[in-house]
């Protein structure tokens, strides 16, 4: 008939309609819980974990930065400072001509000007060479763009036809990086 009500659906009582109205807001108060969560606490966490981790790597090279000087700084001192020293009569143009890439400012003037007008002539004149050798070195002080090295110097030298003479010296070497490379810029015995 026409003017009747459908009968209530099997099983769909008060009761049941009661209970659905009760769970919307616990159901609604788990998903914002959730959206929270989703959207505002795993966003922060992942910004300080890296945070944390962008501060750790900033420490890091605060220690590393000065151990790659102090090393580079000395090997550079090392390799120098032999090249400086060493030079046989018939190459002392190459040999001490090259050594000006490893220089720079006033020492790499200075170095120039005493090379060419004595040590360079008196080579080839008394036929004079010599060997220099470092058995130690150690870093005295380095920072990111300037070091300071003491370098200990075997030199043997020979004049002419006669015996070697041979001769212990300490050098406090001073370098400035320049670009990617530590260039000496002092050159001062101790």
């Amino acid at each position: 008939m026409q003017g009747e009500a459908d009968p209530a659906p099997i099983g769909d009582s008060e009761d049941d309609a009661d209970d659905r109205s009760s769970e919307g807001p616990a159901v609604l108060r788990g998903a914002r819980w959730g959206r929270v969560v989703a959207y505002g606490v795993l966003p922060a966490l992942a910004l300080l974990l890296a945070m944390a981790a962008g501060y750790l790597k900033w420490l890091d090279s605060l220690v590393r930065d000065p151990q790659e000087a102090r090393i580079e700084s000395v090997r550079a001192a090392t390799d120098g400072t032999v090249a400086l020293l060493s030079y046989k009569p018939d190459t002392v143009d190459k040999d001490l001509g090259g050594v000006r890439d490893r220089l720079t400012g006033s020492f790499k003037d200075a170095y120039t000007s005493l090379t060419r007008d004595v040590v360079i002539p008196g080579a080839k004149q008394k036929q004079i060479s010599a060997a220099a050798s470092v058995p130690a070195a150690a870093s005295v002080s380095a920072t990111a763009n300037h070091a300071v090295v003491l370098v200990f110097v075997n030199q043997t030298v020979i004049v002419g036809n006669d015996a070697p003479t041979g001769m212990a010296s300490s050098v406090r070497v001073t370098l400035d990086k320049i670009g990617d490379r530590w260039l000496i810029s002092g050159f001062d015995p101790v």
